[in-house]
């Protein structure tokens, strides 16, 4: 079997997924009251800035929680299938994989929200934190745009 690049996996999902812009989700927000934004970042990530009323998600545990009888169970999502779930990640890179996943699991009408939440901190809309409060949006660019260290590049030869 080849070895495939993130990079590769994610542009091999594009095809198959359907993504939405910030904007586009924040006008769905007004329309659809069901909808429900999974965020499936880490809980650092989250907890930094995230969007409100969003359900957190893990990516690592995020099909166990889509289904019943796991120590994961989210019932809100286990029962969301037939409704829009808009899936949130930083950029829309991990969403992408998961939104491939959600679909094979029988969501009808999954999405992931490309530029995630960098996106939606540069059009301006609103990240809380995890006591609740708005977060600075200059302050949330600098998180969600963490550096590339040397040591996580692929070493010259």
């Amino acid at each position: 079997m080849s070895q495939k690049t993130f990079a590769a996996l994610v542009a091999a999902a594009l095809p198959q997924i359907h993504e939405l812009m910030p904007w586009d989700v924040e006008e769905m927000r007004t329309q659809h009251p069901d909808l429900l934004i999974v965020d499936i970042r880490e809980a650092d990530e989250y907890n930094a800035g995230h969007i409100a009323d969003s359900l957190h998600v893990p990516r690592g545990i995020l099909e166990a929680s889509c289904d019943w009888g796991y120590s994961d169970t989210i019932p809100a999502l286990v029962q969301a299938r037939d409704k829009p779930v808009v899936l949130v990640c930083r950029s829309g890179n991990r969403t992408a994989l998961a939104a491939l996943t959600l679909h094979g699991m029988g969501y009808q009408q999954v999405y992931s929200m490309k530029t995630g939440v960098r996106g939606w901190n540069d059009y301006e809309l609103p990240l809380l934190n995890q006591q609740g409060e708005q977060v600075d949006i200059d302050l949330a660019d600098g998180e969600l745009n963490p550096p590339v260290r040397p040591d996580q590049f692929e070493p010259k030869t």
